[in-house]
């Protein structure tokens, strides 16, 4: 099959849509975010791009703690709000209900079913956006999105943003078991 060239794009799939909180002005806000994913296993780490004028970047930097929260589908509306307004304009601490972890700075939203509490471990200036390295302080994942002791994917149901087409999917079926599956090529 012949390919065509694009240039340069951000196209990963599938990426999360996820909810970054920081504590910015001693206000909780949150902002959307897709360009994030895990970054290492130990400690454990996670990895998340911000352009350098996005008020929760100010609160990440204040603080060094920042939370990454994954919606469900049903947050989807929540979720893109976040993505359109800046906490400069809109308070977003009323938004969801917020409880606090380890770290006491970070807040986190308790109707996303799963959250990841996170100390600032690095930065890298990418020129348009920074780049956060966060080390996991702490996983907290909703009791009913639990499957025999461990995080259920299709109970969590997460938000999936879909770059190119701009739009949100979730998760589809299961393909085959992971590190299975290619040993009868």
């Amino acid at each position: 099959m012949e390919k065509i060239k694009l240039g340069p794009q951000t196209l990963l799939y599938p990426m999360p849509a996820v909810l970054v909180g920081a504590n910015v002005d001693l206000k909780a806000n949150f902002m959307t975010a897709a360009w994030c994913g895990i970054a290492a296993s130990s400690p454990p780490a996670i990895s998340v791009a911000l352009q350098k004028v996005r008020h929760t970047l100010k609160g990440i930097n204040e603080q060094g703690t920042f939370s990454i929260n994954v919606p469900s589908t049903s947050l989807a509306r929540k979720v893109d709000y976040c993505g359109i307004y800046s906490g400069k304009k809109a308070d977003k601490s009323g938004l969801f209900e917020i409880f606090y972890g380890v770290s006491q700075t970070a807040p986190l939203v308790r109707e996303c079913p799963v959250n990841l509490e996170c100390k600032v471990i690095h930065s890298l200036d990418l020129k348009s956006h920074m780049l956060i390295i966060g080390e996991i302080l702490e996983t907290y994942v909703d009791e009913s999105c639990m499957t025999d002791g461990k995080p259920d994917p299709a109970k969590i149901d997460p938000l999936i943003f879909t770059v190119g087409v701009m739009q949100y999917q979730r998760l589809g079926g299961v393909v085959g078991k992971a590190f299975h599956m290619g040993k009868d090529k």
